[in-house]
């Protein structure tokens, strides 16, 4: 009798275990489905295959430049401009300075600006400011920091920032261009840790810095800057440091060189790389909540030096590389809708 109770209590325990797993492994399913938003791959790029290039905006209008292709062997200083209605690109007038990669752009009411980045040789100082009512540029004052690669740029209420990069070390201090006097003050360095490949988005105001390396690490520290008071806020950190279950997948945001483009008062990062390996999960940011949630991985496989843009809150992704190849591929992220694998 006793044989049998405990053959019934095996089994029983057993059918429990089974239970338990089945569920678990339902529940990770679910997760997995779970996860919303929809990448459309549109008109491709009209320029030259590329990574590293950069981008901004004037008066709703978009701009892509420079970059490199051949696995770096050739630099560019091309110009293309976006129309946003028909999905096309129109050549502009190439940027008269160096060819180069690793620039940084931002625009103003304006102006858009080009700058610093590396020719194959040396790191760059020089600016370059475009005006896009008669096509034409014009050199402006030098870059009041070091000449450097791989910076970061934003824009905040039609003023530019620059900072961070890599001159032989890396950095963190960061200036903006006056326009009207045509010089460079030096404003409060970004918190905690230095980096290059960083990305920038910015809502209501606030310009929001993540991602990024430091001696080859990628970095977990996110920052808010409020341009109006010169002050940087230090966000939740990038990476699972909490006992709360909302950062337990949190691991797989930090990286480098991604693309960062805005939507609904909302930040989006996707692509970059991590300890040399391509990066496809894609992460929306809440400032009023400083949490983020996943979303449906990019649907075009790893890359890193991509350019991400936003216009009439349409958010878009291109170019970038994997290895030694370029991309002229172009994809439109819908945050919202199910993931189809058929459109």
């Amino acid at each position: 009798m006793e044989k049998m109770k405990f053959f019934r209590f095996a089994s029983f325990a057993l059918a429990v275990a089974a239970a338990a797993l089945s569920f678990v492994c339902c529940s990770n399913d679910d997760d997995a489905e779970e996860l919303v938003g929809n990448w459309v791959k549109v008109s491709d790029f009209d320029g030259v295959a590329r990574c590293s290039a950069v981008t901004f905006t004037v008066d709703g209008t978009v701009y892509v430049a420079a970059g490199g292709y051949g696995g770096y062997k050739y630099r560019l200083n091309d110009l293309w401009r976006f129309n946003e209605n028909s999905g096309t690109w129109t050549e502009m007038a190439s940027m008269p300075g160096e060819a180069r990669t690793y620039a940084v752009a931002f625009s103003t009411n304006k102006y858009g600006y080009v700058g610093l980045g590396y020719n194959g040789d040396t790191y760059l100082q020089d600016f370059w400011r475009y005006d896009p009512t008669t096509d034409t540029w014009q050199e402006v004052a030098e870059f009041g920091g070091s000449a450097r690669r791989a910076a970061v740029a934003f824009s905040v209420n039609g003023t530019g920032y620059v900072g961070c990069g890599y001159d032989g070390n890396h950095l963190k201090d960061f200036w903006k261009y006056d326009e009207e006097s045509d010089r460079w003050i030096q404003v409060t360095s970004i918190g905690g840790s230095k980096r290059i490949g960083a990305s920038a988005f910015v809502i209501d105001g606030i310009a929001y810095v993540v991602g990024g390396e430091n001696n080859s690490d990628v970095v977990t520290d996110f920052w808010a800057y409020d341009a109006s008071t010169d002050t940087w806020t230090e966000k939740r950190k990038i990476a699972n440091v909490s006992d709360d279950d909302y950062d337990d997948d949190y691991g797989t945001i930090a990286r480098s060189y991604g693309a960062a483009f805005t939507m609904y008062g909302l930040g989006y990062f996707t692509c970059g790389e991590k300890s040399g390996s391509g990066m496809t999960s894609t992460w929306e940011y809440n400032p009023a909540k400083d949490r983020w949630t996943e979303r449906t991985s990019f649907e075009a496989g790893t890359r890193s030096e991509s350019v991400g843009f936003s216009i009439n809150d349409r958010g878009f992704v291109l170019t970038g590389k994997s290895g030694t190849y370029q991309y002229d591929d172009m994809w439109e992220f819908f945050p919202r809708d199910e993931y189809d694998e058929l459109d």
